[in-house]
């Protein structure tokens, strides 16, 4: 099981790409690499339209490994502007994920 998740409670997201800047500069990626991209979903529902926002994680996604070795957030975690992002342990961020309505639990297993 991976030791380190990233939980995402998209019903808050915002799609303001604030997390996919965030980890570009954090990384020194190039344009159109990015850690986390954030997809637009529209469907409609009860005869509306909706629209969720949802990160997606992409292979460049480390958890921010170096970060958290010094205690600090991922960089996508502390720049996002509708603080939907959290990142620790996967059986915390499980167990959070259960208490929320639109939530989406990815995991991260360092290589050895």
């Amino acid at each position: 099981m991976a030791r380190y998740a990233m939980l995402v409670d998209y019903e808050y997201c915002t799609g303001c790409h604030s997390c996919e800047v965030a980890c570009q500069q954090e990384h020194g990626h190039p344009p159109g690499i990015s850690g986390v991209v954030i997809r637009e979903y529209e469907y409609e529902l009860d005869g509306r339209v909706r629209i969720d926002n949802m990160p997606y994680f992409t292979m460049h996604c480390d958890l921010c490994m170096p970060r958290r070795a010094r205690n600090e957030a991922p960089a996508c975690v502390r720049h996002c502007q509708a603080a939907c992002m959290e990142a620790g342990l996967t059986h915390d961020m499980a167990e959070k994920a259960a208490q929320a309505a639109k939530s989406v639990l990815y995991t991260y297993k360092p290589a050895k």
